[in-house]
């Protein structure tokens, strides 16, 4: 199997999942990518997985559809593309030969999903759109908190070897923000330092892995000693668990 982000807009992955037949693709904001890689490439798209509804996730949905025929799979509580077949965690799918299990992610939009495959050549692979990206998480667009926190935590608890692969190319500024919360991680520091390189070279930085984002994400590591110090730093208020994760999270939102 052969793993490849196609560059969208200003900072958008499209992943795209081939075996030299037939391929997937994840969150098709724009056809356009898809549809050079697909004939570049000569593979025929089976199917378009959309994690959430945003339009940078589904804009090219219809155009895809109509010029391969490709089923698309999409979120059971979203207003999504029609017509598609609706997941919700604890559902799976299957494609390229491949089983992929749905979790239900909610927090950066209400109904949001994530795509996890256990072995994808020895390794598992998830999909995992804007709720976990390396060195941060999603805005709180229409979920809470508490939603956020338990969708980070189901993710966080996949195996170490999980390939993350979010949609946005936002790890050196996650990375800015993980430093001043948690200025004295050696592993931080480390990763930072190779993200820097792998940009500088105008390479992705992304996928990532479970294992490293538990070592380096705050918004995984919010019930650690310095990472609650630090919260509690930004909102002197933060005491329990959900609101913790709440400061840092605006702490973000404001951050420069």
């Amino acid at each position: 199997m052969k793993l490849i982000p196609l560059p969208a807009f200003t900072d958008n992955y499209i992943w795209m999942l081939h075996d030299g037949h037939q391929a997937l693709v994840v969150d098709p904001g724009d056809a356009q990518p898809v549809l050079e890689a697909l004939q570049r490439l000569s593979v025929r798209l089976e199917a378009i997985l959309v994690t959430h509804h945003h339009p940078d996730h589904t804009g090219g949905v219809n155009a895809l559809r109509q010029a391969t025929g490709a089923k698309v799979f999409g979120p059971a509580r979203e207003v999504m593309p029609e017509p598609l077949t609706r997941l919700a965690g604890d559902d799976q799918l299957q494609s390229l030969g491949l089983t992929f299990d749905v979790i239900d992610v909610p927090g950066h939009t209400a109904g949001h999903i994530a795509y996890f495959c256990a072995n994808v050549d020895e390794a598992p692979l998830l999909f995992c759109g804007d709720t976990l990206f390396s060195g941060g998480c999603g805005r709180l667009f229409e979920g809470s908190p508490a939603q956020m926190l338990a969708s980070l935590d189901a993710l966080a608890a996949l195996p170490d070897a999980t390939r993350v692969c979010c949609t946005h190319e936002y790890t050196l500024s996650n990375l800015k923000f993980a430093c001043a919360v948690d200025p004295t991680n050696k592993a931080l520091a480390d990763y930072t330092a190779k993200a820097q390189s792998l940009r500088a070279r105008q390479q992705p930085t992304l996928p990532s892995t479970i294992l490293l984002e538990r070592q380096i994400n705050p918004f995984l590591r919010t019930r650690q000693a310095t990472i609650v110090q630090a919260a509690k730093a930004f909102d002197a208020t933060a005491s329990d668990e959900v609101s913790i994760f709440a400061a840092l999270r605006q702490w973000k939102n404001e951050y420069q």
